[in-house]
């Protein structure tokens, strides 16, 4: 296949993935309002576990094939790709977003927590199957708090009411189409990537901390980006905070436990600090006032174009 061919098929992608996320973000929404649910909650559980699938099939599978590089640094890229580019964005194209106080303080000290949790399980780098099955437990037992949580704010009434909801149906169906359609085009989105990027010769190395990382974070940058446009920015906060968790915790857990992780030593000096920098930026930005705006993305954008270039000269020294 050419340069040519795999374009087409990475431009034909692109606009299924706009679509899909058009229809994903409908149903989350649709979701939300029928079961009076906050779309924060919806987007930290349904939507962000849904956009991350790229994430853990990639990082999984590259565990299992022995590319311990991939499986640890696409989602440690992927974090920072999710608060510096696609919440940046959603922000910078979005009205300013209102963040639920209560949802913020409680998971975003969570989040912030699990990452250095995880810094100090790979500081020696590696992560066995011991620490990985760890880091999935422990966000099995805050999902279980915070869906019982949600789960008892509502009557039994409410809860009959809307699951005899006549558009529920449709709306599960969009959101099953719309999240399937996301994961598939990103998939082809990624491997016409790096398709064209294997024909051009880029070095491998650069692929796998910017192509892959950036390509399995397409979900969540279409799925904020549509959010925001569509004046539901809760719900692009809400993915991108159980992203970031489901990153650090499910998706680095389940590949040490697929096998585990050794890397190079310098990879965790240098990914790991950035990661950790870009969550606490974002957690505090969103504190402030609980407003998230433009200039606040504009902020986060800017953070993330100097861990690109930070990451350039890594590369070359």
């Amino acid at each position: 296949m050419g340069v040519i061919s795999a374009a087409i098929i990475f431009a034909g992608a692109f606009a299924i993935l706009l679509k899909s996320a058009d229809f994903f973000v409908d149903g989350a929404v649709g979701i939300a309002d029928i079961f009076r649910i906050p779309k924060i909650v919806v987007g930290i559980v349904l939507v962000s576990l849904a956009t991350s699938l790229p994430e853990f099939s990639v990082s999984v599978q590259a565990a299992y094939l022995g590319h311990p590089e991939i499986a640890l640094g696409n989602p440690v890229g992927s974090v920072i790709a999710n608060n510096g580019l696609a919440l940046a964005l959603a922000a910078i194209i979005g009205v300013s977003i209102a963040v639920d106080r209560h949802i913020l303080k409680s998971f975003g000290i969570f989040l912030i927590c699990s990452a250095f949790i995880s810094y100090a399980f790979a500081f020696d780098a590696f992560i066995g199957r011991t620490e990985g099955i760890l880091l999935i437990l422990l966000l099995a037992g805050y999902y279980y708090y915070l869906i019982r949580r949600e789960i008892s704010k509502r009557t039994q009434e409410v809860r009959k009411e809307g699951s005899s909801d006549p558009k529920l149906k449709r709306i599960v169906v969009f959101f099953i189409i719309g999240a399937v359609g996301v994961i598939i085009s990103s998939r082809l989105i990624i491997w016409s990537g790096l398709w064209i990027a294997k024909i051009l010769r880029v070095p491998e190395i650069i692929i796998a901390l910017t192509m892959i990382a950036i390509g399995t974070s397409l979900p969540e940058i279409s799925t904020a980006i549509t959010s925001a446009l569509k004046g539901h920015g809760e719900i692009a906060i809400g993915n991108i905070l159980g992203a970031d968790v489901l990153n650090i915790l499910w998706i680095i857990g389940a590949a040490a436990t697929v096998n585990p992780i050794r890397v190079n030593p310098r990879t965790i000096a240098f990914a790991y600090p950035w990661m950790l920098l870009v969550v606490v930026a974002m957690v505090l930005l969103m504190r402030h006032r609980y407003q998230l705006t433009r200039k606040k993305g504009i902020l986060l954008m800017g953070l993330y174009v100097i861990y690109f270039y930070q990451l350039a000269r890594w590369i070359h020294g």
